[in-house]
């Protein structure tokens, strides 16, 4: 079996303790022939937190199947080809079609919001190559895309991950341990996220019986939020909810704090961003009491077939690796080689791109975000996740100063909730 990184600038994400034994593992098993997976992934730019933890579950996985992947009589190396975008859905375009071409891979996977998944899927349905995507609500991957409701309108290209529909009923679960006079300001940007959840959720939660007051759309990597904060501040809103690239937040909160509206909330949700606990750690004690769904939490009670480790030894083995707080992204992207594993194996022939496509048409998996049923999805080619809602919480003892605790899980019961929610309060 044989991992191979191709990628830029991933030492300033995942430090260069993680980096060099990533570059430099080359394992081999007698096989009959090689399978090759293209990883393309955001591993530096904006979004580049969320590839953190690609480099060493990559490496996990070829360690397990050191004595290659057994699929019918024949046994297969795998050889993982990592390439980064940047961040840049263009690139994310680009890069796929160079993989493509120049690498023939036999499966292209790919995560983390719509800026990633779609341009990838679009370049894999285009060259007819299949691949996995997850971790972008498949709303906007879906229909994003051009989808068509209740038919199949895409013959390579597969996604699982939770929905923009998701939350409403996340929220309204989370929002209802606190007493609130339920107006929520709204803050989303004009991209395919923001679209997707402006015309999904706010009808929502409307009908959930909130009074939802949206700011209006958004560019992203905006350095002023003044208007959309004085906008929250004169309709009085107890909740706020944003779905921002992660490096927009910071901006808005910390203006929000200088005007006077951290002050006056109850609850700040956050969605894309907030999500990772370097978020929070940035922030400081502003980030004390900040709300976020999790797709995926070390307390979750499952396994990753592809890695052969629980939640929590996902996350403990994270940290010790890259030398950070775990993140949400072990077990998402754990997950997704899960996904991808399963679909091979039971393509029985996965060098067959026609076989592997046909076998995720009615794939049923366990994962480590639970269980993944493309048989069952509320589309073709699409599988739905559960999400749980959280809480940063002051660390009351440890290394690292951020705790994210589990508050809400009307969607994931089997998850255990730890502790209840708190209204916000600058410094905790």
């Amino acid at each position: 079996m044989t991992y191979r990184l191709n990628r830029r600038r991933f030492g300033a994400l995942a430090g260069a303790a993680a980096l060099a034994p990533a570059l430099s593992t080359t394992v081999r098993a007698t096989t009959d022939e090689t399978i090759r997976i293209g990883w393309i992934g955001p591993r530096s730019g904006p979004l580049g937190i969320f590839g953190e933890a690609d480099a060493w579950l990559a490496e996990t996985v070829t360690a397990k199947h050191a004595g290659g992947l057994q699929i019918g009589d024949r046994s297969y190396a795998v050889e993982i080809v990592m390439v980064d975008t940047q961040s840049d859905p263009v690139r994310a375009s680009q890069e796929t079609r160079n993989l493509i071409n120049g690498q023939a891979p036999d499966i292209i996977i790919s995560s983390s919001t719509p800026e990633t998944t779609n341009p990838v899927a679009d370049a894999c349905e285009a060259s007819g190559v299949p691949s996995i995507t997850t971790i972008a609500p498949w709303e906007a991957f879906y229909f994003g895309r051009g989808g068509k409701p209740g038919e199949k309108s895409f013959k390579w290209t597969y996604h699982f991950s939770f929905g923009a529909g998701d939350f409403a009923p996340l929220y309204a679960d989370g929002w209802s341990k606190i007493d609130t006079n339920r107006k929520v300001g709204m803050l989303v940007p004009n991209d395919a996220d923001g679209n997707a959840i402006r015309a999904g959720l706010i009808p929502a939660l409307e009908a959930q019986g909130f009074e939802i007051f949206d700011a209006g759309p958004y560019e992203n990597m905006s350095a002023d939020f003044s208007n959309q904060i004085n906008y929250f501040k004169q309709n009085d809103v107890d909740i706020i909810n944003t779905f921002p690239f992660p490096p927009d937040f910071p901006v808005f909160w910390r203006q929000a704090a200088q005007l006077g509206l951290a002050q006056e909330l109850k609850i700040m949700q956050m969605a894309k961003a907030g999500l990772f606990a370097a978020e929070m750690e940035a922030l400081g004690s502003l980030g004390y009491g900040l709300c976020t769904g999790a797709y995926w939490h070390r307390d979750f009670p499952t396994t990753s077939p592809a890695t052969g480790l629980k939640s929590a030894e996902l996350a403990s083995g994270f940290e010790e690796t890259i030398g950070k707080q775990w993140t949400q992204q072990a077990g998402a992207q754990a997950a997704f080689l899960d996904v991808t594993l399963a679909a091979l194996t039971a393509s029985g022939n996965p060098k067959d791109k026609a076989a592997v496509a046909v076998a995720l048409d009615t794939l049923t998996t366990e994962t480590a975000v639970g269980t993944v049923d493309f048989a069952n999805g509320p589309m073709p080619g699409i599988a739905t996740t559960p999400l749980v809602n959280c809480q940063w919480v002051k660390a009351a003892e440890g290394p690292y100063e951020f705790d994210l605790e589990i508050t809400a899980n009307a969607l994931a019961p089997d998850v255990p909730i730890s502790a209840d929610l708190k209204p916000y309060k600058i410094g905790g």
